[in-house]
């Protein structure tokens, strides 16, 4: 293992019980982790996209501000629903983002799942095109968006500009010149992690996947990462790619930790339905002593497979909590699974 970053959806509710009972609560909150994550020695902090949510939503000025106030930790998304994205302001967005924090980007797009409301892609002003579904409008979006990270010029000069143009036809500017390795695609099958390595993507796997053969969730989540580096190999790219998984991990340390996590919380693996008719399976949560998460982890054959591992963390108990969740696995159960 040599990257542990935490990942957070960004949840909030007014409720008395969160510590993020609003948007710039939870906004605010994210910065503040990052920064004491960074403190801690975690390698990554990465945010999940959700639209028409009580969750984090637009992600280019949250990674921005946490560019600005950090130095060294990966700055992410895992995953950006591309279906509701336009791959040209993104990709404006992307290369300010990556600029500020100094190359730090590490991009996680996806498909998407279901969200709140039916078929919300529609209210941002996009269609899939006649006959494709909106899974294929999510992967053009991802193609058009890669080619333009490439930084080739495509859009004819005005021969009255008011600014001076540079010679040839235009790109988006600012443009990252490193970011487009920095890339990852969230594979929840087995056939879409092999499309991300023909395209050259890094591939996240989280805590869900569909069935695919009803194996444990944590084998065919490793049998995922085997075709996807498979198919890599095959598309004769030159550079290793990146392969990352979610775990929800607690180690019980303190009795608040056995109070929100030691009681029996330890959930197995589940069968559900995230769609109608698309069976998925969903991976267990840990929670123990550090010595037993060693153990227990060790026979993950998904984490063994991958490079980072983004532990989830429950962002409403607040930054401080947050930070000793993070700084409990780092310390104490890190290292028995070879990490530095």
């Amino acid at each position: 293992m040599k990257k542990i970053g935490f990942l957070s959806f960004g949840h909030w509710t007014p409720s008395s019980h969160s510590q993020t009972r609003s948007a710039a609560d939870t906004l605010l909150q994210s910065i503040d982790l990052a920064v004491a994550a960074e403190e801690l020695g975690a390698d990554g902090a990465y945010f999940r996209v959700h639209h028409f949510a009580r969750q984090l939503a637009s992600p280019f000025p949250l990674l921005s501000a946490i560019g600005a106030r950090t130095n060294r930790i990966e700055i992410g998304t895992a995953v950006i629903d591309m279906r509701y994205e336009n791959p040209f302001y993104m990709v404006e967005d992307a290369g300010s983002a990556d600029l500020i924090a100094g190359g730090r980007l590490q991009l996680g797009l996806s498909r998407g799942s279901p969200e709140q409301v039916i078929d919300g892609w529609r209210y941002f002003g996009f269609r899939p095109p006649e006959g494709k579904s909106d899974a294929d409008m999510a992967r053009q979006h991802t193609e058009v968006f890669l080619q333009l990270l490439k930084g080739e010029g495509f859009a004819e000069p005005n021969p009255r500009p008011m600014f001076p143009n540079p010679p040839g036809l235009l790109r988006l500017e600012p443009h990252s010149e490193t970011l487009r390795p920095r890339i990852w695609w969230g594979a929840a099958t087995n056939a879409t992690a092999e499309w991300a390595a023909k395209l050259g993507m890094n591939l996240q796997s989280s805590t869900l996947k569909f069935d695919e053969g009803g194996k444990p969730f944590h084998i065919q989540q490793a049998e995922q990462i085997r075709a996807f580096r498979a198919a890599w190999k095959a598309a004769g790219h030159t550079r290793e790619p990146r392969v990352s998984v979610s775990r929800s991990i607690f180690a019980l340390m303190d009795d608040r930790d056995r109070a929100y996590f030691g009681q029996g919380n330890q959930s197995a693996e589940q069968i559900g339905f995230i769609e109608a008719d698309t069976r998925a399976i969903f991976g267990r949560s840990y929670a123990a002593e550090p010595d037993v998460l060693v153990k227990e982890l060790a026979k993950d054959e998904a984490i063994a497979e991958a490079d980072t591992l983004l532990l989830t963390v429950p962002n409403q108990l607040g930054v401080d909590y947050n930070a000793h969740v993070i700084e409990s696995i780092l310390k104490h159960v890190a290292p028995g699974l070879g990490w530095r």
